[in-house]
């Protein structure tokens, strides 16, 4: 029987363990996507315990820890830190199967040399022991960046945002991870949010351009993303309930845009005209900057209207959509082909898109090795079968090799070990295959294959 999380945790073949020791288990990491704070980096503070670390604003453990039962005071409430991690541990000791047990305790085992089980019974212990290594450590954001042997990481911003802290990472020549921003107009896309005009206005004072109709929208995001490419941008992303596709003329969109920023209430169909419009435009303008376009949809947010009024957004109530509109994806993407195809990366939510995100891809390949990419296993998905699920389809349908690999999409700096988790993943699925004698015991085409994945494929992607 196998020991829980011992040398060769989820390599479940002899050719999987040869191939992640020999050539996964030490590349470094590139986070192309992720929701940490810059200004976090920055700062570097030492942590003063694993609840602040750990809990702090991870809503993927606070949906856990509400399924066991626990009180929401000692999730997102007042309750000590203390008590919180014990309440964590009393949740997490049930959740046998879930990759959130898996991550937890490869992170104690990683970052503070605990193998323990965590349960509310060791809890104590455990505190105490994380407690006093942090104290000892002084173990801070960017430590925990090295010592994970990250070399890029690119975060998640506004095109509002003024990117000072990364200025200051950058300046400070002691730190040599490249941090740089992402492109995530989101908020210039959703027309139907409420807020939309307050944010326009915006938008307009720090473009420095006045936001009258559909060309001067444009004129402004096209300003920040000069900006933004100034300081080392390369990526954009966007996250959608569903590709929206509906044409309309630009006079149509800026009589749509004026009744909006003149408070009038939009239609379904004009909101869609007018995310297809703005999708369209920013798919060209990222591809003259040869700039990533990230494509996330099948999200359905903040479904429990009780809990977002208390808490608001990233609380832990939102779901794989049902209706992600995939077959939108084709005529979006073929009317985006007519001007120019960005370098391009798409996720669903929705498990049940893999395969037609696969056939769908396929038809806009070209002119670059493994352009178009069917985006890494996310957020419900990044399970051990969520990711073999991605994995079966991409290499069933694609050419798994050229695939740019896992991202965290996390906001907690201790979840570089989902990176690990992936590759011991993908070299047991791998090692199966030569195994089964699907694919021949080629050294050299595998060692290729692993590290591509791994690591070089997405240096070579996205130009870091």
């Amino acid at each position: 029987m196998s020991q829980f999380l011992d040398r060769e945790f989820m390599l479940k073949n002899d050719k999987g363990r040869e191939l992640y020791h020999k050539y996964a288990e030490n590349l470094p990491i590139i986070d192309y996507h992720c929701h940490i704070d810059p200004k976090e980096i920055f700062e570097d503070k030492p942590y003063e315990n694993i609840t602040e670390m750990w809990l702090k604003a991870d809503h993927y453990k606070w949906r856990l820890m509400r399924e066991a039962g626990v009180p929401e005071e000692y999730i997102t409430g007042s309750m000590t830190d203390h008590d919180k991690f014990v309440a964590f541990s009393y949740a997490l000791k049930s959740a046998i199967g879930n990759p959130l047990h898996h991550w937890s305790h490869m992170e104690l085992k990683k970052y503070f040399g605990i193998t323990a089980h965590l349960t509310n019974e060791s809890a104590e212990n455990i505190w105490f022991l994380t407690e006093t290594y942090l104290r000892d450590s002084a173990l801070s954001p960017r430590k925990i960046i090295e010592m994970s042997n990250v070399e890029v990481v690119c975060t998640t911003d506004d095109p509002i945002d003024s990117l000072i802290w990364h200025e200051k990472i950058k300046e400070d020549t002691t730190f040599r991870v490249k941090v740089l921003p992402a492109f995530r107009p989101d908020r210039a896309v959703a027309i139907e949010k409420d807020d939309f005009s307050e944010y326009v206005k915006k938008l307009s004072l720090v473009s420095e351009v006045d936001i009258s109709d559909f060309k001067s929208l444009k004129e402004a995001l096209r300003n920040r993303m000069e900006y933004f490419d100034c300081h080392g941008c390369r990526v954009s992303d966007h996250g959608l309930q569903y590709i929206p596709y509906m044409e309309a003329d630009e006079s149509e969109i800026d009589a749509i845009l004026m009744r909006k920023l003149e408070g009038n209430t939009l239609t379904d169909t004009e909101c869609e005209k007018y995310r297809t419009a703005v999708l369209l435009f920013l798919s060209g303008e990222y591809y003259e900057r040869d700039w990533v376009m990230q494509l996330h949809f099948g999200v359905e947010r903040n479904i429990n209207s009780r809990m977002y009024k208390a808490l608001s957004a990233d609380s832990g109530f939102d779901v794989i959509s049902a209706d992600t509109k995939a077959g939108n994806l084709s005529k979006f993407l073929d009317r985006v082909n007519e001007k120019g195809m960005p370098k391009t990366v798409v996720y669903s939510l929705n498990p049940n898109d893999n395969a037609l995100i696969d056939t769908v891809i396929n038809s806009f390949q070209g002119e670059l090795r493994g352009k178009m990419q069917h985006g890494a296993a996310w957020w419900f998905n990044d399970s051990k079968e969520g990711i073999l699920s991605q994995l079966k389809s991409f290499s069933s349908l694609g050419n798994l090799g050229t695939f740019i690999g896992m991202l965290t999409d996390s906001r907690s700096f201790t979840s570089y070990v989902r990176h690990d988790y992936f590759r011991r993943i993908l070299c047991s699925y791998i090692g199966g295959l030569v195994e089964d004698g699907e694919y021949p015991d080629d050294s050299e085409c595998l060692k290729e294959i692993i590290e591509g994945i791994s690591y070089y494929n997405a240096k070579e992607y996205f130009g870091f």
